[in-house]
């Protein structure tokens, strides 16, 4: 039996009953997603806004530093700095600037708000994107050092003629993957071993309609073996105590949020592990993570390593690179890092 989705006075209602309950916790504990909960105070905190990328995306680095932020379930990347370095693209757009790197897909960013709410010092100010079925895409926070008069110059121009407070998803098709992954282990296999380039993956599981993970469990061991899930956090520590720079991915369905760069400040706290550093912060549920996989992609200059997370549904959570010098070998301690982290038995694995 379908429940009708709650109106957004009861949202409100039940959100002034949990003050303290994260958004994103509290829809989910309503049975709403994210945008319900922020279209339910259009016309108090929140109004509504035209999502233009190019707009938006070139014109941020006007306001100056802010934070980036780019979350699925398990983990939340948050970036601070400049949105500098734009590139449009129909399908896929990018930020390339020093601090915030970020893939785009832009056909996800439909839905977008301004949300400013009172704070202790002031109001806290965002503009908050989501997909066609509610989901968050990406956010921009303002940060102290942001110019606020510029900020309003940008988003004053995108404010949608409709203000109504009632989000009205819309879900988005799945394309189904192979129930048989073995079937197409050869065919995977002769591919992968021809890849000059990482991005090139993507293409083939596509081609060959299996998942990420599906590839990784049926590749073989000399390009992915799977981990104990505490190597993420091994890892982490390992390249921490090196001063090695790192990639780190998290992403969803339309963004890709990336670090580059050496890491620092690790620190537990309940099921989440935190990265604490001053212009990066990492949060990641480890609980949620069920298999964690050492991968090795081929190159024109050599394999590449990466660490990946999923999740039980066998999504992507997050994923890890050594930080590589353009047209360089991967860097050996990197390697060395991820190659001797304990690995599973196969017979261990489901």
């Amino acid at each position: 039996m379908t429940h009708p989705r709650p109106t957004p006075a009861a949202i409100r209602s039940g959100r002034e009953n949990n003050p303290k309950t994260r958004e994103r916790d509290f829809a989910r504990m309503l049975g709403i997603t994210e945008a319900d909960l922020v279209s339910a105070y259009v016309g108090d905190t929140s109004r509504r806004l035209r999502v233009d990328m190019d707009h938006i995306f070139s014109g941020l680095a006007a306001v100056g530093e802010v934070m980036a932020l780019t979350r699925n379930e398990s983990a939340v990347h948050e970036k601070i700095g400049v949105f500098e370095g734009y590139h449009s693209g129909k399908h896929a757009a990018m930020m390339l600037s020093e601090n915030i790197d970020t893939r785009m897909f832009p056909k996800h960013f439909v839905h977008g708000f301004e949300v400013v709410k009172p704070a202790e010092k002031g109001v806290t100010r965002s503009i908050q994107i989501f997909d066609s079925e509610g989901h968050a895409v990406h956010k921009v926070h303002a940060r102290p050092n942001t110019n606020i008069d510029r900020w309003n110059a940008l988003v004053e121009p995108l404010v949608h003629e409709d203000q109504s407070q009632v989000f009205a998803p819309v879900e988005i098709g799945r394309d189904p993957f192979t129930d048989d992954p073995q079937a197409q282990a050869s065919n995977l296999r002769k591919r992968w071993e021809k890849m000059t380039d990482t991005h090139q993956f993507v293409f083939i599981i596509k081609k060959l309609k299996m998942s990420r993970l599906q590839a990784v469990q049926v590749i073989g061991e000399d390009f992915a073996w799977p981990l104990y899930v505490d190597s993420v956090e091994a890892m982490l520590r390992h390249s921490a105590n090196q001063e090695l720079p790192i990639m780190c991915f998290v992403g969803n369905t339309g963004c890709i949020q990336i670090h580059s760069g050496p890491i620092k400040n690790i620190k537990p706290m309940g099921a989440w592990l935190n990265v604490m550093d001053p212009n990066f912060h990492l949060h990641l549920r480890m609980d949620q993570i069920t298999e964690a996989w050492a991968v090795r992609k081929p190159t024109d200059k050599g394999h590449v390593t990466s660490i990946e997370a999923y999740n039980a549904a066998g999504d992507l959570i997050i994923q890890f690179f050594g930080k590589r010098i353009e047209g360089q070998d991967e860097r050996r301690a990197w390697r060395e890092i991820v190659e001797n982290l304990p690995r599973i038995p196969v017979s261990q694995v489901a």
